[in-house]
C-alpha cells in the first residue's frame, strides 16, 4: 500500500516528538518524553496520567505533572559542527529484509533529494539468491556508515571523515578523486563523477548565501570526485527521518539512535537490542572488523510471494539505471 503525502510527512519527525499511551513513550528515546524527578519549582498533579517505557522495557505510569518535552534538535544549529556531528547521539540503521519488495521508492526519493542521476545512486537494490535451491530476495545497499572506516584511514586528504555521532561523510570540496576510498571500501558503496553528473536541479534550489559544508544535499554533485550515502545529515539535524526511510511503503528502512536503543521507521518505533535479538540481525562482511552502523534483518517469514518488482513501480524495474523525474 502506497502512503499517501500527508501520512509521509507525519513520519519524517522522528526527534522531537513525544509518544503518549495507548502507545507507549520511551523514556530517554529519540527525543521522546522524558521523565523529570525534579523541577526547578514544584507542580501540582494534575490527576491525568500517561504511561512511558523505561530503557529496560518496564511501562510505568506517571502524572503527566512529572513528564516535560525535551527538545533536542533546536540547540544543535547553535553549538553544531558539521565535521564533528551532533553530540551524544550514535546513528544507526536497520534493513528489514523480510518486508523489501523492490519498490525502489527509497532510490527515488535519495536520488531526486540529493540530485542525483543514473548509476550514481547512492542507494542500490539487489537481487539475492544464495543458491538455486533457496527463496531469492532483494537487498537495499548503502553506506554502511563504519566506526571502522576503512576509507577515512586512506583519504590522504581528509576528504572523507567520521563524526563523533557515527555519520561518515565526503567533503567535496576536498575530494582531489584519487578514489583510494572506493578501493578500500569492501562494500563498493562509492560512486564516482566521471564527468559532468548532468543534473537538473530545479527542486527549489536556492543557493543564495549558502555556506557550502560536506552536510548541504541541495549541492550538486561535483566532477572529479566521489559521492554516496550520507545519510542525510541536513534531515537528521532537524529531527527528521533520512529520505528513504520515510519514501518507503513497506517500512523497510528504520533509523535511530543506538545509544538510546531506540528506532523507528515513522510507524512504529521499536527497542534496538530487542529487534536484533528477535530477529537475529546481522551486519554485511563484520569479520572485517569495519563494524558497520547499518545492521540487517534475515528476509524470513515475508508475507508476500518474491516479485522482480511491484507491478505498480514497473517504470523502476532497471535497479542501476532509475528513470528520472
Amino acid at each position: 500500500m502506497i502512503m499517501d503525502e500527508n501520512n509521509k510527512k507525519t513520519r519524517r519527525k522522528f526527534l522531537d516528538r513525544g509518544l503518549k499511551l495507548g502507545v507507549a513513550g520511551v523514556l530517554g528515546g529519540i527525543g521522546l518524553s522524558k521523565l523529570s524527578a525534579k523541577f526547578s519549582e514544584e507542580k501540582s498533579p494534575t490527576g491525568e496520567t500517561m504511561e512511558l517505557m523505561t530503557t529496560d522495557g518496564t511501562i510505568v505510569e506517571v502524572d503527566t505533572s512529572e513528564v516535560m518535552e525535551v527538545e533536542h534538535h533546536h540547540h544543535y544549529s547553535m553549538d553544531y559542527n558539521v565535521r564533528e556531528g551532533i553530540p551524544n547521539r550514535k546513528f544507526v540503521m536497520v534493513v528489514d529484509l523480510a518486508k523489501c519488495k523492490n519498490a525502489l521508492k527509497c532510490q527515488q526519493s535519495c536520488n531526486k533529494n540529493h540530485y542525483i542521476t543514473g548509476e550514481n545512486a547512492w542507494l542500490k537494490v539487489y537481487k539475492m539468491q544464495e543458491s538455486a535451491d533457496t527463496a531469492p530476495y532483494w537487498l537495499p545497499m548503502m553506506c554502511q556508515h563504519c566506526d571502522k572506516p576503512a576509507c577515512v584511514t586512506v583519504c590522504p586528504v581528509d576528504a572523507t571523515f567520521k563524526r563523533e555521532d557515527g555519520l561518515v561523510l565526503i567533503d567535496n570540496e576536498r575530494c582531489i578523486g584519487c578514489r583510494f576510498c572506493m578501493a578500500a571500501c569492501p562494500y563498493s558503496t562509492r560512486v564516482f563523477n566521471w564527468g559532468d553528473p548532468g543534473q537538473e536541479v530545479t527542486l527549489n534550489m536556492d543557493m543564495t548565501g549558502v555556506e557550502p559544508t560536506p552536510e548541504y544535499a541541495g549541492r550538486p554533485s561535483l566532477k572529479g570526485t566521489v559521492d554516496k550515502c550520507d545519510f542525510c545529515p541536513h534531515m537528521v539535524k532537524e529531527g527528521e527521518l533520512p529520505h528513504c526511510v520515510t519514501a518507503c511503503p513497506n517500512g523497510v528502512f528504520y533509523f535511530g539512535d543506538k545509544y538510546e536503543d531506540t528506532v523507528t521507521n515513522g510507524e512504529e518505533t521499536l527497542r534496538l537490542s530487542k529487534l536484533l535479538e528477535d530477529k537475529a540481525g546481522y551486519r554485511m562482511l563484520e569479520g572485517l572488523g569495519t563494524e558497520p552502523s547499518v545492521y540487517y534483518l534475515p528476509p524470513v517469514d515475508r508475507l508476500v510471494d518474491f516479485e522482480d518488482g511491484l507491478s505498480e513501480f514497473k517504470e523502476f524495474e532497471s535497479v542501476e539505471k532509475p528513470t528520472e523525474e
